[in-house]
């Protein structure tokens, strides 16, 4: 597996909106998308990389986001790198899921050692370039 780049972020917290507010008019970061408990976040030189953030209340998104901000690692082949860390004994979170609106855009979690949870993201806009 190469893992190729940090090209995501995900943050579930009770300060939803000040940490809304805070990514949208402090860092100047474009709203993509928005809805009640979720706002998405995109990055300036990518098209497919995002900063995302849940709120609490949200129980049907990123619910396993509970100890610390999750980043999500680039990967050149998704299925390779999770059969690795399943070869490793590491503990993967979900499967592999796919973002429709977003051909070949995949993705999924898993828990590393120190507890916190990872993205393994395959089809960021950066594997284009």
């Amino acid at each position: 597996m190469k893992v190729r780049r940090l090209c995501w972020l995900g943050v579930r917290t009770e300060a939803f909106e000040e940490t809304t507010a805070f990514f949208r008019d402090v860092l100047g970061l474009p709203m993509r998308y928005e809805e009640s408990g979720f706002s998405m976040f995109g990055l300036p030189d990518a098209d497919r990389d995002f900063v995302e953030v849940f709120s609490p209340a949200r129980h049907d998104l990123a619910t396993s986001y509970t100890t610390a901000p999750v980043v999500g690692l680039l990967v050149d082949d998704i299925v390779e790198a999770r059969e690795e860390l399943v070869a490793a004994g590491v503990e993967l979170i979900d499967d592999i899921q796919s973002v429709a609106s977003m051909n070949g855009y995949r993705f999924f979690h898993l828990r590393g050692p120190d507890g916190n949870v990872y993205a393994m993201v395959e089809g960021s806009s950066a594997l284009r370039r």
